[in-house]
């Protein structure tokens, strides 16, 4: 296989602070690359900016006039880390590499560990996931609520590895797949868990941010969850069923239950207090039924809309 062009795709929203630092970061991994003949001298930065209300985009363009390697595009308003990564993947697919990595503009993520991603490259694989070996440098609140995360998506059937971001190699093959794909809300987690192209993980540290502060809360995470269950799952759906099945059985047993002490026993139960705390329980089993067969209805009224994943005001090339 031939030493590849390599693009590395940074989606970026208020990073002022940090940005300049991790494209020189970024380029000196290139040089230490390059001198081991891994990577061809003309790959790249792409930098997606998602409507940043900063200097982000000022910085990038500078960035750029200095140095051609450096490439980019701007949202015309927030459109979210998928929508940005997104975008940055389709832009160096059209540009032309033979590989990109995607990696956060924190650059939390050891970049050094790229140079595993393209040995697994080198040796076949289309996807090398990134896999962070612990999560030290996150709060209690964070750890918590990514546990649950990973767990739950693999308990309704989207196989995510456990300590996976977004931080992974594509071979252009894999871009050439994406670009089938075109929904707007797109998941790429699972997408590129899911596609059957060959992988391979690598284990890498996590660093403390040296600027500013995470962009990714617990609303956020929650609504990648959200998108992702009902892109790739549909397992709420059938919980509802086995749910209202349940429901439906347990109100016969209670029914034979009042036919028994009526003609038996000659005693009609008055259970006042039970019927109100059954009428809360099952109104709020319904509404919750109601919600998930929501999330599903909402995700095809966006799908269906078939407005687009997001528009680029200024693209760098």
């Amino acid at each position: 296989m031939n030493i590849p062009r390599l693009a590395v795709v940074i989606p970026c929203f208020n990073e002022e602070l940090c940005i300049e630092r991790t494209v020189r970061q970024i380029f000196e991994l290139f040089e230490h690359l390059i001198r081991l003949n891994k990577i061809k001298r003309d790959s790249y930065i792409y930098l997606v900016d998602d409507g940043s209300k900063d200097r982000t985009w000022s910085i990038i363009e500078r960035l750029h006039y200095e140095n051609r390697l450096v490439k980019g595009q701007r949202f015309v308003t927030n459109f979210g880390n998928q929508k940005a990564l997104l975008a940055g993947l389709e832009a160096v697919r059209r540009i032309g590499c033979d590989c990109a990595v995607s990696i956060d503009a924190d650059l939390q993520q050891d970049e050094y560990a790229v140079e595993k991603f393209l040995d697994k490259y080198m040796e076949g694989y289309d996807i090398v996931c990134g896999i962070r070996n612990d999560r030290k440098t996150d709060s209690l609140f964070k750890k918590t609520t990514a546990l649950m995360f990973y767990r739950t998506m693999n308990l309704l059937g989207v196989k995510i590895p456990k300590n996976h971001s977004d931080y992974r190699l594509v071979s252009r093959k894999g871009l050439e797949v994406l670009e089938l794909y075109n929904e707007s809300y797109l998941f790429l987690r699972g997408f590129f868990n899911e596609i059957g192209l060959k992988t391979a993980y690598v284990n890498f540290d996590v660093k403390p941010r040296f600027a500013g502060k995470s962009k990714f809360n617990f609303y956020s995470l929650m609504a990648l969850a959200l998108n992702g269950i009902t892109s790739y799952s549909v397992v709420p759906l059938r919980f509802v069923t086995v749910l209202g099945f349940l429901m439906a059985f347990f109100g016969f047993l209670v029914g034979l239950e009042t036919v028994f002490e009526k003609i038996f026993l000659n005693n009609s139960p008055n259970g006042w207090a039970t019927q109100v705390i059954l009428l809360c329980v099952f109104g709020g089993i319904q509404l919750f039924c109601v919600g998930i067969i929501g999330e599903y209805v909402g995700q095809i009224f966006q799908e269906v809309k078939r407005r687009p994943r997001y528009i680029t005001d200024t693209e760098l090339k």
